[in-house]
């Protein structure tokens, strides 16, 4: 996994005020300069964002802390969040990795294909 982008709680926040603020600062750093610039609404030639997939990914995760898959210390004990870009264009996949302070295993993996489908998940990072 090469380049992405980190956001990092230095408490214990809860997950809710963790996206909050992933989805302020993502938004402002790629929303904002993008709307400049547009046209209209997206189309289907644009790449997944790691907007949508910190998004999705979160969607993906509170299910399963909710259904209980997940135990409430990876809602209790989320320090980062990371997204990063793998593969060449043809084969682009967007991973988002979910990083706790403490237990094993430490992070949890989401998988994106370049049109922003989930793909897969896993605590490997592999």
């Amino acid at each position: 996994i090469t380049g992405g982008t980190i956001i990092k709680h230095n408490a214990n926040p809860n997950l809710r005020s963790v996206v909050t603020a992933i989805l302020i600062i993502a938004g402002s750093v790629i929303v904002a300069p993008g709307a400049a610039n547009s046209h209209g609404g997206k189309t289907h030639a644009e790449p997944f964002s790691a907007l949508e997939a910190v998004q999705k990914a979160t969607q993906l995760y509170e299910r399963l802390i909710v259904s209980g898959k997940l135990p409430e210390d990876w809602e209790t004990g989320l320090s980062s969040i990371q997204i990063s870009v793998r593969g060449d264009e043809t084969a682009r996949e967007t991973v988002v990795q979910f990083k706790r302070f403490a237990g094993d295993p430490e992070s949890l993996y989401f998988y994106f294909d370049r049109r922003g489908e989930y793909s897969g998940s896993n605590f490997t990072g592999k």
